[in-house]
């Protein structure tokens, strides 16, 4: 199998239209059980899918920390070769945790394939989501913050890439010129975000007026489908992961009150520190609203660990004392995956309402409702906590004023 492809030229190309067959591969480490990492893999072959791969074959080892040279060890490593032998048409091995430019190198070597770990994924799938100059100056932040460290691995056709005395060529020159390109670049993408910041920065003031409420939540949890039901807009939705990067602004009226609902960024596990970073700004939508709606996909079999990703995300961006209430959509896909056929009608609503007042229990004084966002059920209720929020919100900014609309 021949290989052509760098780091660099993913960067600016991207995986590809085209369905690619791709191997996943992934480490139970010291702290983590084999279930944790079987969760991770799901996601790691929905971020697959998401960007057009089609996952053939998994491979996962045991190792106390991961191996310097290969990420795996040299056992794993025969056999992921063993099998990419028999399997010419395989051409991409995705590891689920980040590599170095070193591993990089030697994995693309081996194995003669493309190499991408979890963060260049997400990078592709967000780079080809970015629509608006803010998202796509982000993605291109973020890219180039991750493109910085790994840029020895790059060139593979430098002879000379060992420093030390008497390896001091032309090829160190050119990397390091390279670096210094990749720092301007990223210096100049800083300037540009703190530019488009400001200017919605403006925009927001220009709305205070209005109580702001935020869609918050784990990537594919529904808040676009919510936010389209709620303010009768077309915000696209799709069932993949990050459907949607940029944020989006809506007016919604419940009984003549108006507020701005926002739908921001899904969050996931393992998102790469750069990225945050890069996205910060797109996060103070959320940091600026007065209401956080909390969307969770209680389908999913993980969702108390995508909740706890959210909420440890939402604590870093300071959000604590805003009022919150927590959605929990597709309850129809609840229904499907949990309970049998042939259990009668009256023993699901029952196991339901169990469900219902536990969660209810666990939270205490913050309201929660249960709704379909795909089958439009649950939203009188929700629509009815929202009015309560929102009003309450308005009475605590106007106290002395009364508003009308």
């Amino acid at each position: 199998m021949s290989n052509n492809w760098t780091l660099g030229e993913k960067q600016r190309k991207g995986i590809g239209k085209k369905t690619e067959e791709a191997i996943l591969v992934g480490l139970v480490q010291r702290d983590q059980s084999e279930e944790q990492v079987r969760e991770y893999m799901d996601e790691l072959a929905f971020l697959a899918e998401t960007a057009g791969a089609k996952t053939i074959k998994r491979f996962v080892q045991k190792l106390q920390h991961p191996d310097k040279r290969y990420f795996v060890g040299s056992g794993k490593m025969g056999e992921i070769k063993e099998y990419l032998d028999a399997h010419e048409k395989v051409n991409m091995v995705i590891f689920d945790d980040d590599l170095s430019g070193k591993q990089v190198g030697n994995l693309e070597e081996e194995l003669k394939v493309k190499i991408i770990d979890r963060s260049s994924l997400i990078l592709d799938i967000f780079a080809s989501r970015a629509q608006t100059a803010q998202a796509k100056t982000q993605v291109e932040l973020a890219q180039m913050q991750y493109l910085l460290p790994r840029l020895r691995g790059l060139w593979t056709h430098l002879e000379r890439q060992r420093g030390g005395i008497g390896m001091r060529g032309p090829g160190e020159k050119e990397i390091e010129t390279d670096r210094r390109i990749v720092r301007e670049k990223i210096s100049l993408l800083k300037k540009k975000l703190e530019k488009i910041d400001q200017q919605n920065a403006t925009r927001r003031r220009n709305r205070q007026d209005l109580i702001r409420v935020a869609l918050v939540g784990y990537t594919n949890v529904g808040k676009s489908t919510i936010m389209n039901r709620l303010s009768k807009s077309d915000v696209f939705a799709e069932d993949k992961l990050f459907a949607t990067l940029d944020t989006t602004v809506r007016k919604v009226v419940i009984e003549t009150t108006p507020f701005l609902l926002s739908d921001t960024v899904g969050f996931i596990r393992k998102l790469p520190h750069h990225l945050i970073e890069s996205f910060k700004s797109t996060l103070d939508e959320a940091k600026e609203s007065d209401i956080l709606v909390h969307v969770v996909d209680i389908s999913h079999p993980q969702y108390e660990d995508q909740v706890r990703v959210v909420q440890q995300t939402l604590r870093e961006l300071g959000t604590e004392e805003l009022p919150l209430l927590m959605v929990y959509n597709k309850m129809d896909k609840y229904r499907e995956t949990q309970f049998d056929d042939l259990l009668e009608e009256t023993t699901k609503q029952d196991l339901e309402s169990q469900l219902k007042d536990q969660i209810r229990k666990d939270l205490g004084q913050t309201p929660a409702v249960f709704i379909s966002a795909l089958q439009k059920k649950g939203f009188k209720e929700l629509r009815s906590v929202l009015f309560k929020l929102v009003t309450e919100s308005y009475k605590k900014r106007y106290p002395y004023k009364t508003k009308s609309w």
